[in-house]
């Protein structure tokens, strides 16, 4: 049995620097969202303010909900590798709800409609 144990240990240290990997892959993600969007919005932005700003704003969410996505990957990994108590269950559980609020908000204001209204938005452009 304690051979087992011993596997499970070995495989959970080499899932923490996954998860620190991932981890930063999410902050890099952000901050070249960050740099590429603004590169973009100096290059449009004399010819349609409005039009540049919009899609600054719509790929610094893309860029942000990326590296979201990734963060919440990194803290799923890095909790299943720690003892579990209720205390990291719980933390995981809150960190997950903010993310995934973030991740929500963030999709909505890009999309400009709920997700579960996007297709008749789709079907009828008027509106």
């Amino acid at each position: 049995m304690e051979q087992g144990s011993g596997g499970l240990e070995s495989v959970t240290r080499m899932m923490e620097p996954v998860a620190t990997v991932l981890e930063l892959l999410g902050v890099v993600v952000i901050i070249l969202a960050v740099v590429f969007a603004t590169i973009q919005l100096m290059r449009t932005w004399r010819a349609a303010p409005k039009a540049a700003y919009d899609q600054y704003r719509a790929n610094l969410g893309r860029g942000i909900l990326l590296g979201l996505e990734l963060l919440v990957g990194a803290d799923i990994i890095a909790t299943v590798t720690a003892p579990l108590t209720w205390e990291s269950v719980g933390l995981l559980g809150v960190i997950v709800l903010i993310r995934t609020f973030l991740s929500f908000s963030l999709e909505t204001e890009i999309e400009g409609t709920l997700p579960w209204r996007r297709h008749q938005v789709s079907e009828n452009p008027t509106r």
